[in-house]
């Protein structure tokens, strides 16, 4: 029987088969992707083949089989590991919800998701929420941080969850598709998909006021089903976003500013920090290429657990 996972607690998992029965499934010994050192072998989006067997007169399915994926989002597991997590596989449309406060979304975190999501041409949509809880400088800020992704050829989008801004727009634009909601605990993620979808009602937590960090309300991934053939994939909040699996390399082809203009460097493997005649810091210096995104780029290419070639 083929399905759809659409829970996954790590060791159970939600799968709704092609004839719309959900099965509790769970894997069978020991099940490992080839090429792929995951710590979760069969994540949310993935297509499976399962058998049903009679346990103590309840129905549980046993996963044989995870579908080739067409792509997935994947980040280090934990900060000194090499082992690789993925959050969703088969998406169609990133969705990243950033915040300029409660909590602050930096930089790195959004540049580092973009790189992930670029390795594997997902379309990303960067959604900036929260905008009814911002003064007069904090739009001046936001602006210039939507102009330096708009720039780039990233779509951006301002919402409220909370007031409904937004919303409608954010919905045309998600029709027909498999949707990943990414970003850190406490962005909205949760209150984004009640916004579009309110008759799900799902459990939203305060902000902690100690840290203005949020508290996480999605401990797991799972899949819901929207209006307009929208599925929703909404994620556990992360704090970092570790990359790995990457050459150094390679990682400019995953700045698509970079990647315009780095023929022009002086060297074919020019990777654009201490070589001379870089085009792409000229680019920098100029003002023509953020500083914000080279600065992300730099912490990257030095980060230990990207492989030298």
């Amino acid at each position: 029987m083929k399905g759809l996972v659409y829970k996954s607690t790590g060791s159970w998992y939600s799968v709704k088969s092609d004839n719309g029965d959900v099965f509790n499934c769970k894997i069978k010994g020991k099940f490992r992707l080839e090429n792929i050192d995951s710590t979760n072998p069969v994540v949310v989006g993935d297509f499976v083949e399962f058998i049903v067997e009679d346990h103590d007169q309840q129905e549980i399915g046993i996963i044989q089989k995870v579908y080739e994926r067409r792509n997935y989002i994947l980040r280090r597991s934990v900060n000194l590991s090499k082992q690789t997590h993925i959050l969703a596989s088969n998406i169609d449309f990133l969705l990243l919800i950033i915040t300029l406060k409660n909590p602050i979304t930096t930089t790195s975190f959004i540049d580092r998701f973009l790189v992930s999501a670029e390795a594997y041409s997902i379309k990303t949509l960067l959604i900036f929420n929260k905008c009814d809880i911002y003064n007069e400088k904090d739009e001046v800020l936001l602006n210039s941080l939507i102009s330096i992704y708009d720039d780039i050829g990233y779509d951006t989008i301002k919402i409220s969850a909370n007031t409904g801004y937004g919303i409608k727009e954010l919905e045309k634009r998600l029709s027909n598709k498999t949707i990943m909601l990414g970003g850190h605990s406490g962005v909205g993620k949760t209150s984004i998909i009640n916004a579009i979808h309110g008759s799900l009602n799902l459990k939203v937590a305060d902000i902690s006021d100690q840290h203005s960090q949020g508290r996480h309300t999605t401990t797991y991934a799972e899949l819901h089903d929207l209006d307009n053939n929208i599925k929703l994939i909404d994620t556990p909040g992360i704090k970092g976003f570790g990359l790995v699996n990457y050459e150094k390399n390679e990682i400019t082809n995953f700045f698509p500013e970079f990647l315009k203009v780095s023929s022009k460097c002086k060297f074919n493997n020019c990777i654009h920090m201490n070589e001379p005649k870089c085009f792409v810091k000229q680019k920098v210096e100029s003002g023509e290429i953020s500083n914000s995104r080279y600065e992300s780029y730099i912490q990257i290419i030095n980060d230990d657990n990207l492989k030298h070639r």
